[in-house]
């Protein structure tokens, strides 16, 4: 029988587990119940998974969606696992046959929702096979104090009545202290140590929160300029909002589709499809989507308003980055936001869970408007402390050390409110002190107060900041069914002038808010050209077996890939991510094109330097890599000092024009050939003056090439499409 780390090897891919994954792992063969906190992209599947394949029986893992079953059943079967889910979308014919196939033991993973174990014949079922252990995904759902609290997920104590001496095994990456004693109780555990706590931080995260401006429609589209061809989550509170956002990036030339509940099953379906398998770049959301994703290589997630709760802040950026590689997330956030909040919650009839919302409420708003490292806001949330992350966020990476003194704005703000009796949300108290004349205004005889007008030196959006920095002082706060503003004990300081209020300088001038990637050096150096031709190989991989590009090899492992350069089964089994299964499935395809990748004189790194070579985020812009130019790079040059022409450069080295011209332009960049012999080399290269003058006017119309490629590619499957309803018509 294998061991664990033979089985981590040649199922996984990986030559050593993760922090506190072997710790779990362990906590689970000697049969001990167990509650796992990871971050997103921490291995929690893992932990699950590998001990299931040293135990005789069945997992039954107990998951809240379909889409997050479905996923990890792909990525089960591709590593060799047979896996299966009982769901309420199956025929009874699936069910029986699925059944079966658990008695006959062909069938390793089972994943159910929680619901159906609320029913007794299954109940029933599962007793009457062998089970390894059960495991709980999402575990916070259990949690009447967690984000996501979900009835049948409360239920599942049952677990234990049922099949008191089976291992109950809980994941989550979102849970307060206060959070995972609940779970714990209401699963009945066994063991009092039965806790194994992550630290919260993400190092390969770099998050940004700013003040949305208008719709923030131009400050998102500013923010994808610096994600051109890379894939990632726009979250939207509203129906509506996904939709005129997404046409707002299509007509942008963007790659993006809009998904939310109101679209039939269908839609959803071919909308999720494209995304999993990179025909779509975008998915503007609300967040309904997301939950049941586990892909591996989305790069930026992006809020358009303040999130309900930091927990469900947490687990949607924690959307991003799965595989480890540098990863952005925005928060676009206004007070409004605050407002509509509150009036959802206002909804709420149970008053402890109202008093509950609202105080998770205003935790977010104070994250959101704060002036402090992010990460450090995030874990102290999580009771886990760390020191400012300094090179991760906004906050660590442009301080700003000049303070305004608005003391003098902040009495006149708090006196509107003040005299308009505490009755009035945010828009109107600025309209007051600006002296609009809006109808309401008049009607309420406020044209004739003391404050009305003493603001108009002030623009809008600058007491709006006003505004934003009293409730993140929480010298106001948001309450009531219309989002009045109120004020608090700290507000009668500040108007007898016994307290000041400063903020930050650049906050107050109203200067283009800058959305910046802190880029970081990825993990390995490698060639560009390279790294291509394996994504390349990788997406038709994918389509030949209609399995999403991210299951076969992640971007990690792809890096690693086009770095080492493997030439031989070993040196790929090296790998991390790359198992025994894996390798018998595609191992020979890519040792075919690395051979066409691998130059002569290319010198093979040592393997060791993997584990030297980490992730890390710099203040300031990243160093450039010292190393030398990529052996490909130098072939190319050999030949063109040998005089060969553009097509002799392509025929020998089997390359396509593009990147014939794409290794020209590095070789001058280099100071390896001159710019003169580029325009030479150019010159032999064919062109259409027709098409020339098309992409001209493609460029003058939506602003770049890459704008141009982006919508291609969305025009390509549009034609697609309709080539296929031809012929389905021509069929009829």
């Amino acid at each position: 029988m294998a061991n664990k780390q033979q089985t981590l090897q040649e199922v996984f891919g990986f030559d050593s587990f993760r922090p506190l994954q072997e710790q779990a792992v362990d906590k689970i063969l000697a049969g001990e119940d167990v509650l796992l906190i990871l971050p997103t992209g921490g291995g929690k599947s893992l932990c699950y998974q590998l001990p299931a394949l040293l135990m005789e029986g069945v997992l039954v893992v107990i998951s809240p969606l379909l889409a997050l079953m479905q996923d990890q059943i792909l990525g089960l079967e591709n590593k060799g696992v047979k896996a299966a889910m009982l769901s309420s979308m199956q025929t009874m014919e699936e069910i029986r046959a699925t059944e079966a196939a658990l008695k006959n033991q062909d069938i390793k993973v089972l994943f159910v929702a929680p619901e159906r174990l609320q029913n007794a014949y299954f109940l029933s079922f599962l007793k009457s096979i062998k089970i390894a252990f059960f495991a709980v995904d999402e575990a916070h759902c259990v949690s009447e104090w967690g984000h996501e609290f979900r009835a049948d997920y409360r239920e599942l104590g049952l677990l234990k009545t049922n099949f008191p001496d089976i291992t109950v095994a809980a994941f989550t990456a979102t849970a307060t202290h206060q959070v995972e004693k609940d779970i714990v109780v209401q699963l009945n555990f066994k063991q009092k140590d039965s806790i194994i706590r992550g630290t919260v931080f993400r190092d390969n995260l770099y998050i940004s929160a700013v003040a949305r401006q208008g719709n923030g429609n131009q400050q998102i589209l500013d923010f994808l300029e610096k994600h051109l061809n890379e894939q990632g989550i726009i979250y939207a509170q509203s129906r509506a909002k996904t939709e005129s956002l997404a046409k707002f990036l299509q007509e942008k030339g963007l790659s993006a589709q809009a998904y939310h509940a109101g679209l039939d099953t269908q839609k959803r379906k071919d909308i999720f499809s494209d995304f999993i398998h990179e025909k779509t770049d975008i998915m503007v959301a609300t967040i309904a989507f997301g939950m049941g994703i586990d892909k591996s290589d989305i790069r930026f997630v992006v809020h358009t308003s303040i999130p309900k709760t930091v927990e469900a802040y947490y687990q949607e950026i924690g959307r991003a980055g799965r595989d480890g590689l540098p990863s952005d997330v925005l928060l676009l956030y206004s007070t409004a936001d605050i407002g509509q909040q509150a009036r959802f919650i206002e909804e709420i009839e149970n008053e402890d869970y109202k008093k509950l919302a609202f105080k998770k409420l205003n935790i977010v708003k104070q994250y959101a408007f704060s002036e402090g490292c992010r990460h450090q806001a995030l874990s102290r949330y999580f009771d886990d402390e760390i020191s400012p992350c300094a090179t991760l966020c906004d906050n660590c990476t442009e301080p700003d050390t000049e303070r305004q003194d608005i003391t003098e704005l902040a009495q006149k703000f708090l006196s509107t409110i003040y005299r308009t009796e505490q009755l009035f949300g945010q828009n109107y108290i600025i309209d007051v002190l600006r002296g609009s004349k809006v109808q309401r205004i008049l009607n309420n005889k406020h044209d004739e107060l003391t404050v009305y007008g003493i603001g108009k030196d002030c623009s809008k959006p600058q007491w709006k900041i006003v505004g934003d920095r009293l409730l993140e002082l929480e010298i106001i706060q948001v309450a009531g069914e219309y989002g009045s503003l109120k004020l608090t004990d700290k507000a009668k300081p500040i108007l007898q002038s016994a307290a000041s209020v400063d903020m930050r300088a650049t906050h107050f001038k109203l200067s283009k808010p800058s959305v910046v990637k802190k880029s970081a050096p990825p993990k390995y150096d490698v060639d560009e050209a390279i790294f291509e031709s394996l994504r390349t190989l990788r997406s038709e991989i994918a389509r030949e077996t209609n399995m999403p590009a991210y299951i076969i090899f992640d971007n990690k492992t792809l890096q690693e890939i086009a770095y080492f350069l493997p030439d031989n089964e070993a040196k790929f089994l090296q790998i991390n991510g790359v198992g025994a299964v894996k390798y018998k499935k595609y191992g020979e395809q890519f040792l075919a094109l690395i051979n066409t990748l691998r130059t002569n004189d290319f010198q093979e790194p040592e393997h060791k330097e993997a584990a030297q070579v980490e992730l890390k985020y710099e203040a300031s812009q990243p160093k450039q890599p010292d190393t030398p130019l990529h052996k490909t790079y130098h072939l190319t040059l050999a030949l063109i000092q040998q005089g060969s022409s553009v097509e002799e450069i392509m025929k020998n080295r089997d390359f396509v024009v593009s990147t014939v011209l794409g290794h020209i332009n590095k070789l001058v960049e280099e100071n390896l050939i001159s710019d003169v012999q580029r325009r030479t080399l150019f010159s032999q290269v064919p062109q259409n003056p027709a098409l020339d003058d098309w992409v001209k006017q493609g460029i003058d119309s939506i602003g770049s090439v890459e704008s141009i490629q982006s919508y291609l590619a969305i025009y390509k499957q549009l034609e697609y499409g309709k080539t296929d309803i031809n012929e389905e018509q021509d069929d009829v």
